[in-house]
């Protein structure tokens, strides 16, 4: 976790995000919705709802992909800014959204089973084919 408060925004500045807590390690998630909902695989920190404060937050567009989680977004400019799981107090964070130096660096990959073809996985971070 990183030690300094982290904040960050979409990319036209409507919706903003402030940490008041450390957040989590960055996952790197492979999984086929993360892929096509950013163009790539998702990179994602973490932190409690009641950590976070969202600036905008009535204007953040909610997606609903599966059946336990939702997709925030930004409904003017289109950047992909959290994944919030319904069973738990939590939203995930997309990394490129934060602002600055974020102090945090991928621990691990998820969903590796349906990654691109396209790219390959570092090496020396531990790899999960599912959300182990």
């Amino acid at each position: 976790m990183t030690e300094h408060q982290l904040s960050g925004s979409c990319l036209c500045g409507r919706i903003r995000w402030r940490a008041r807590a450390p957040m989590r390690a960055i996952s790197a998630c492979h999984c086929t919705q993360c892929r096509k909902w950013t163009g790539h695989f998702g990179a994602f920190t973490s932190i409690a709802l009641a950590d976070v404060d969202i600036e905008g937050a009535a204007d953040v567009a909610w997606y609903r992909a599966s059946s336990v989680a939702r997709r925030g977004f930004c409904p003017t400019c289109g950047s992909s800014l959290f994944w919030q799981p319904d069973a738990e107090p939590r939203v995930s964070i997309a990394a490129g959204s934060i602002d600055g130096v974020s102090g945090l660096s991928i621990d691990r990959h998820i969903f590796t089973a349906d990654k691109g073809d396209y790219y390959a996985i570092e090496s020396g971070v531990p790899q999960f084919s599912g959300d182990d």
